[in-house]
Parts: C-alpha cells; sequence; structure tokens
C-alpha cells in the first residue's frame, strides 16, 4: 500500500513539474517596493510572464532584517509557485541574529545566482591618501581615529569594512546612522567621518564633484562598469564583499522543476534589454547553476559569521 501511494505521489510530482507552471507565480522580495531585491524580481517577473504565459506578482513582504518574507517562503508549498528573492543579507542573518524561524540552509534550495554589484571605499578629501595601501599604512598610523560611516549595525556597508579591518589590521571606529544618506552627508562634511562603502550610484557623482575620492571596489575583481578604480583584492589578496542577488525555492521544491527556473533565469539574463537594465543599475549578471549557487550562499555564510562574530554585531 505505502509503496503504491509512494509511487503514486512521484508521478504526481512529476506530472506537475512537466506542467509547471500552469498557474500564476510568486515572487517574494523581503524587502520594501523600490529596492534592489524588488527591482531585480520585477524586471525576472516581467520576463518570465511574457515567456510563460502566466503571471508572476511581484509580493513585497519587508520586515525584521528580511526574515519576515524570508520566512514566509520557508513555509510555502514546494511546488515552484513560490519563490524568493535573496541578497548578501540572508547569508550574513544567519550569524547576526540569535534566532531565526527558518534555517537558512535546510528550509530553501538555491536556484540561482542573479547579479553582482560592488561597494566603493570612499574617503574624504581631507584625508591625504590616494589609495587603499596609504589608506591602510595612514589608518595603521592612527588607531581608533578614523572614524567609517553606515546605515546600521550588521549591513553590508558595515561588515565589509569589518572584513577589511580583520584582514589588514587596521582599527577604524564605526559609527552607524539611521541610513546611507545620513552617513554619506556625515562623511561630505569631513567632520564625523573620514570614510565608508556606499554602493557606486549614491557615491560617483560625488566622487567626480570632488568632493570624494574613491579608492577601490570591494569585489573580488575589477568591476567592468568600473574599471578605473581597482579591485581592494589588488592590495588586500582574498579580499571580497560584493553585494549579490540570487533566487532560492523552498526545500523539496522537486528537482525539474528547479532545473527549470533555472534554465529560465539563465535565459533572461542574457537577453540584451535586460543586460542593459541591469549595467544602469550598476550590478553585473552571474547566471550558473543551483549547485553553483549553493556552493557561494554556503561559502558567504561561512565568511560573514566569522565577520560577525569578531566585530560583535549584532540586532536582537
Amino acid at each position: 500500500m505505502k509503496l503504491a501511494i509512494g509511487i503514486a505521489l512521484c508521478a504526481s510530482v512529476a506530472a506537475a513539474a512537466q506542467d509547471y507552471p500552469n498557474r500564476p507565480v510568486r515572487f517574494v522580495t523581503p524587502t520594501a517596493a523600490g529596492g534592489g531585491s524588488d527591482i531585480h524580481a520585477r524586471v525576472l517577473a516581467q520576463k518570465m510572464s511574457e515567456n510563460w504565459r502566466q503571471q508572476v506578482v511581484v509580493d513585497n513582504r519587508p520586515g525584521a532584517g528580511s526574515t519576515i518574507g524570508t520566512d514566509i517562503v520557508a513555509r510555502a508549498t514546494p511546488d515552484g509557485y513560490t519563490l524568493l528573492l535573496i541578497a548578501v543579507g540572508h547569508a550574513i542573518n544567519v550569524s547576526l541574529y540569535k534566532k531565526l524561524p527558518y534555517d537558512t540552509l535546510r528550509d530553501f534550495l538555491p536556484v540561482i545566482l542573479l547579479t553582482s554589484s560592488p561597494s566603493v571605499l570612499v574617503v574624504s578629501p581631507k584625508i591625504p591618501v590616494a589609495s587603499v595601501k596609504e589608506l591602510i599604512t595612514y589608518a595603521k598610523a592612527r588607531p581608533q581615529q578614523l572614524n567609517y560611516g553606515s546605515s546600521g549595525s550588521g549591513n553590508s556597508g558595515h561588515l565589509a569594512m569589518e572584513l577589511l579591518k580583520m584582514m589588514t589590521d587596521i582599527d577604524v571606529v564605526h559609527v552607524p546612522y539611521k541610513g546611507t544618506a545620513q552617513a554619506q552627508t556625515a562623511l561630505l562634511s569631513g567632520q564625523e567621518l573620514q570614510l565608508m562603502f556606499a554602493s557606486p550610484a549614491s557615491v560617483l557623482p560625488h566622487v567626480k564633484a570632488g568632493r570624494l575620492k574613491a579608492l577601490g571596489v570591494s569585489t573580488g575583481k575589477r568591476f567592468p562598469a568600473l574599471p578605473e578604480l581597482p579591485a581592494i583584492a589588488e592590495t588586500v589578496p582574498g579580499y571580497e564583499a560584493d553585494f549579490w542577488y540570487g533566487v532560492v525555492a523552498p526545500a523539496r521544491t522537486p528537482g525539474k522543476i528547479v532545473g527549470k527556473l533555472n534554465a529560465e533565469f539563465n535565459r533572461i539574463l542574457a537577453l540584451a534589454d535586460v543586460k542593459e537594465r541591469l549595467k544602469a543599475l550598476g550590478v553585473d549578471p552571474l547566471g550558473g547553476t543551483p549547485a553553483q549557487a549553493d556552493k557561494h550562499i554556503r561559502s558567504e555564510i561561512v565568511k560573514w559569521t566569522k565577520v560577525v562574530k569578531q566585530s560583535g554585531a549584532s540586532v536582537d
């Protein structure tokens, strides 16, 4: 009897995968509308809808550092009709929160890595440095005399600097703000802050105007959209703190459905108009297999767990 039920269930799953998708798909973004996750999800949803002729609905569920929306997907039926747009915070939250309502590795199946973008290390023009190497030397001679800003404890800008501190043994002081805009304003004044990591879109206009100096990008190699800026890794080998996006599905989602989703996302990332849209956003398309996405997420969890523990970052 059990064997018959099992065979029937397998047949049902296979049929569902073959017919997928035959109804609307929900794309959950655990952040507010208008942010990077939301923009990525809407670009993908539009192209998926056009190709599959099924509605793909973007469902914004922000709150609690993205854990609310993430938990919704963790509890969803694993049939491919509820997906989650993740970012680097998905890996950081494993150690940043003392207790999550889900297990980041057990409760999700990676589908694909979508894109990567750098943070730019910028300093006030009042600091007499013109390179990452000069900054490290300058900071080492002045322990705890330089302040760096971020939009809060545990965010990507905070941890990118903490990783740099770990790898170079510099001692700069973290000053958290309520948002990136406030931190950037403080940096521009040159009074409260001397350096920070920020997105290219937010700081490059100030760099071009001479109000800030850009020293390097946080990706492991030079970023295609900013080829003139060296990667920090050219001075600090192994340094990498990129801001990435990806897609995961609930655990136990059938492999054939995950494969179909992966193929569709790779197709979309290769479209000329999508490439142009992503370039305008300052991100670089990645793509690849579910296995590659899984490996990346696991390595990011290991890396950021070390940084969070050493920095003492916490939101609980």
